[in-house]
């Protein structure tokens, strides 16, 4: 039996004009999961009441968030291992003030 993954619609926030020329808030988007994962985001989406599109788009930004987390992190990582100099706490205060 061929294993047919789930087709979930899900809608992002963002300005976009339809072909009908109606704003909507939300873009639409197609994506095809495994059959898992359906079933794992059918449950969250019960859980916590709300639509299936509604919990794939929060799971997918919390994923965006954390990608560019992860972008910052060796941004930061990159910087640490620089040869810089430091200047102490207490004077950089004391020149603001």
């Amino acid at each position: 039996m061929l294993d047919m993954g789930v087709t979930l619609l899900i809608h992002l926030n963002c300005y976009k004009f339809n072909q009908n020329n109606m704003p909507t808030l939300k873009q639409r988007i197609n994506i095809t999961v495994d059959k898992d994962t359906g079933w794992a985001l059918k449950k969250l989406a019960k859980m916590h009441q709300v639509p299936i599109a509604t919990k794939a788009g929060e799971l997918l930004e919390q994923a965006l968030e954390l990608e560019e987390d992860l972008i910052w992190a060796e941004i930061a990582d990159q910087r640490s291992r620089e040869k810089v100099k430091y200047i102490p706490h207490e004077i950089v205060w004391k020149s603001i003030k």
